[in-house]
C-alpha cells in the first residue's frame, strides 16, 4: 500500500481549496484560500488568471509544508475545478490574454442570438442548451471583440482553456496544453458521440479547433509539476469539473444516483447507464471518464443559489451577509407566503431563460426581513427540486434519494426543506469538500492504490438523513406558489406539481 499522499486541488468561483488524502482515500489535511470575482463594466462578471494561479501556489505552499512536518510525501496531484469560466493565453508568453470569463458572465448573450437557429443542432450533438453558460460563448465574444485575442489567433500563438487547462499550462510550465472530457463536455463544444471536439459547432462560434486543448480521461496522466517548489516531477493524475467530481466522491456509482452540490451556484447531476436521449430541459455531460469507460451522466444547473443569499445579505447591508441571511431567516417559522425567485441572471435548467430577472412576490404589509430571508433559503430548495423533477421526468423512472454536498449542506433547516419538497430522504455527506475527494480519488486509481470502483463504494463518507415530514396538501401548496412566482418572470415556463 502506499506510503504517500495525494494532494487534490478544488479551484472554485470564490475560494481555491486543497486536501491531502491518505492512502486509506480519507481527508488528512484542509486548507483554503479565497479568491475574488471582478464585476466590470456592462455588468460582465471576471476574474484575475494570476490571482487563480497565486492562490493555487498558496495551497499547495501550506500543504506542502503539512506533508513534510509529517514526514509524508506528496505522490500525485489531483485537479477539481470550477467549469465554464473561460480562458485564454498566449503560449510563447505563458501570460493569460485577458481576464478569465466566469462561468456567471452573460455577455454571450448576444451571440447565443445570433445563433438561435442551431439550437438544436448544438444541444443534439454537444447535449448542452444553446446558453450563455457554455464556454464556447465566451470565447467567441473574446475573439470578436478583443484586439489582442484575435491577433494571437492570428499567429496561431493562442490557448483555449477552462480553469483546469490553465492550472495544467502552469503547473507544467506550458508543457501540456489538456483538459479531461468532463470539462470538455461544459464548452458547449464536444460532441457527446464521438468524445472529439466537433468542428461544425467550433465553426459556428468561429472558434479555431488548434487553440483548443488535447482531450484525456478523468483518471490518468496530465503530465508533471514543475513549476512550484515542493511538488516538482510530482504527476498530474486527475483532472475533473467540480461537480463531476463531487458525484464521484459521494462514492456511490450505479445509474440513478442523483447529488446536488450547494454552492456559489448549485449542479444536479444524475448517473444514466448509457448517453441519455436528447432532452431540452436539461443537459447531457459525461460525469467521468477512466481509461476508454465513460459514465454518462444528465445535469442541471443552477446559477444563484449560495450567491442568491449572499446577494440578499448584502443588500440588506448586513455585515457578514451569508450568515447573517441564514441566522435571520431561523428567527421565524416560514417565509409566511413570500417566493423571491434569485433570477438576476436568468433562470437555468430546467428553464432556460437568460433574460428572465429576479422578483420577489407575495409581500404584505406583516412581512419583515426575516420572512424575505427565509425565503432566500427556501429559493435554493424549490430550484433544486424543479431540476430534480425533470430529471426524473427525462429519466422515465422514480429517483430515490437525493444525496447533498457543498457548503450549504450545513443548514440543516434547509437539508430538512429540501427533503419535504421532494418527498424524497435527502442524505448529506459528512465530507463538505467531495469535489477535491473525488478528484483525489481519481489520481489515486491511476497511482493504483484503488484496484476498482466497487473498493472505493467501501470507502464512501457516512451520510446524515433528512427524511421527508410535510403533509402532501402543505408541500403541494408550497410548490405551487413557487411555481406561480417563476412563472411570473419567464411565463409559461415554470415547473408544476
Amino acid at each position: 500500500m502506499a506510503a504517500g499522499l495525494i494532494l487534490a486541488i478544488d479551484q472554485g468561483t470564490t475560494n481555491t481549496k486543497a486536501l491531502l488524502v491518505d492512502c486509506s482515500g480519507a481527508p488528512v489535511f484542509r486548507v483554503a484560500t479565497p479568491v475574488p470575482l471582478v464585476s466590470a463594466n456592462g455588468g460582465f462578471v471576471e476574474q484575475d488568471p494570476e490571482h487563480l494561479w497565486q492562490s493555487v501556489c498558496r495551497v499547495i505552499a501550506d500543504s506542502d509544508a503539512y506533508a513534510r512536518q509529517h514526514g509524508w510525501t506528496i505522490d500525485a496531484v489531483a485537479i477539481s475545478n470550477q467549469r465554464e469560466t473561460a480562458l485564454a493565453w498566449d503560449v510563447q508568453s505563458g501570460e493569460a490574454a485577458a481576464p478569465a470569463v466566469s462561468w456567471q458572465c452573460g455577455r454571450g448573450a448576444a451571440i447565443c442570438d445570433r445563433n438561435a437557429q442551431f439550437t438544436a443542432e448544438i444541444r443534439a450533438r454537444t447535449g448542452l442548451p444553446l446558453a450563455p453558460l457554455i464556454s464556447a460563448t465566451k470565447w467567441a465574444w473574446l475573439l470578436e471583440n478583443d484586439a489582442r485575442i484575435r491577433e494571437l489567433a492570428d499567429t496561431d500563438r493562442l490557448r483555449l482553456g477552462t480553469v483546469d487547462a490553465w492550472l495544467i499550462h502552469r503547473l507544467t510550465q506550458g508543457t501540456v496544453n489538456a483538459t479531461d472530457l468532463t470539462n470538455a463536455s461544459r464548452t458547449g463544444l464536444l460532441n457527446l458521440t464521438t468524445l472529439d471536439w466537433d468542428r461544425d459547432i467550433a465553426e459556428i462560434f468561429r472558434i479555431p479547433l488548434r487553440a483548443l486543448p488535447s482531450l484525456r480521461p478523468s483518471s490518468g496522466a496530465f503530465g508533471c509539476c514543475a513549476a512550484i517548489s515542493g511538488v516538482e516531477r510530482v504527476p498530474i493524475l486527475a483532472a475533473i469539473g467540480d461537480s463531476h467530481a463531487a458525484i464521484f466522491g459521494h462514492g456511490r456509482f450505479s445509474a440513478g444516483t442523483v447529488k446536488a452540490t450547494y454552492g456559489t451556484g448549485s449542479s444536479l447531476m444524475a448517473l444514466t447507464p448509457a448517453l441519455a436521449p436528447d432532452t431540452p430541459s436539461l443537459a447531457r455531460a459525461i460525469a467521468w471518464s477512466i481509461g476508454n469507460n465513460v459514465q454518462f451522466a444528465l445535469e442541471g444547473n443552477i446559477a444563484m443559489t449560495g450567491s442568491a443569499v449572499q446577494w440578499l445579505g448584502e443588500f440588506l447591508r448586513l455585515p457578514n451577509p451569508a450568515p447573517d441571511v441564514a441566522a435571520l431567516a431561523a428567527t421565524v417559522p416560514d417565509a409566511a407566503g413570500v417566493y423571491f425567485v434569485p433570477a438576476m441572471v436568468g433562470l437555468g435548467a430546467p428553464h432556460w431563460d437568460a433574460s428572465a430577472r429576479g422578483a420577489i412576490t407575495g409581500l404584505s404589509r406583516a412581512h419583515t426581513a426575516a420572512h424575505l430571508a427565509h425565503a432566500a433559503l427556501d429559493s435554493i430548495a424549490f430550484q433544486v427540486a424543479d431540476v430534480f423533477f425533470a430529471m426524473e421526468q427525462a429519466a422515465g423512472v422514480p429517483l430515490a434519494e437525493l444525496r447533498a454536498d457543498g457548503g450549504a449542506t450545513r443548514n440543516s433547516a434547509l437539508m430538512q426543506f429540501q427533503a419535504d419538497i421532494l418527498d424524497r430522504p435527502l442524505l448529506r455527506s459528512a465530507n463538505e469538500e467531495l469535489s477535491a475527494l473525488g478528484a483525489a480519488w481519481l489520481a489515486g486509481l491511476a497511482l493504483g492504490w484503488w484496484s476498482s470502483l466497487a473498493e472505493l463504494e467501501s470507502r464512501a463518507n457516512p451520510t446524515d438523513r433528512f427524511a421527508p415530514n410535510l403533509a402532501a396538501e402543505e408541500r403541494d401548496r408550497l410548490y405551487r406558489g413557487w411555481s406561480q412566482a417563476v412563472r411570473a418572470v419567464c411565463p409559461g415556463k415554470a415547473a408544476t406539481v
